[in-house]
């Protein structure tokens, strides 16, 4: 029978033999930290007991740390529940490790965004082929609305005794 303190050991043997990233062990050392502190005495000497009744241990957990959201308290449960798993499966024969194949992550640059429509690449730092918007904006409020006005910024004499007449036909 394996006690709930075997876990430790065996999540640093896992960390040693490059089953689990530094990261990785320390995460769930943290799960196993928070949950040692709501087992009983019976419970830190049976990883099977923790195992069999893991709702009501949870719901002590929950109710001992209302700061924490049930979020972060269901991710602890699910590290739990890994480092268990994994040393049932490995940790009772230690050399059982050698045929485990740890999960290795490929990171991806945060720069890099999937096209869902076209399922290509695209590097948003590229330049952005769009010509600038070279005009005035003029937001005007009236009593029966709001108006928005966009003159050019080139813009010869002619066109501006246009807009003048316009707005002077408002005013009238």
């Amino acid at each position: 029978m394996d006690n709930f303190i075997s876990l430790y050991d065996f999540i640093d043997f896992a960390k040693a033999n490059k089953k689990y990233p530094e990261s990785t062990a320390n995460n769930l050392k943290s799960a196993l930290k928070i949950f040692e502190k709501e087992l009983n005495a019976e419970e830190l000497l049976s990883i099977n007991m923790v195992e069999d009744s893991i709702g009501e241990i949870f719901r002590g957990l929950v109710i001992a740390h209302k700061d924490k959201s049930i979020v972060s308290l269901n991710t602890y449960k699910a590290r739990l529940l890994k480092v268990i798993k994994d040393y049932k499966k490995y940790g009772v024969e230690p050399s059982k490790i050698q045929s485990w194949v740890a999960k290795t992550r490929i990171s991806t640059p945060l720069l890099i965004k999937k096209d869902k429509t076209d399922k290509k690449n695209i590097n948003l730092s590229n330049h952005i082929y769009a010509p600038v918007d070279n005009f005035h904006k003029i937001d005007l409020s009236f009593d029966c609305g709001k108006a928005q006005i966009l003159i050019p910024r080139v813009i010869s004499s002619k066109e501006i005794k246009i807009i003048k007449d316009i707005l002077d036909s408002l005013a009238n």
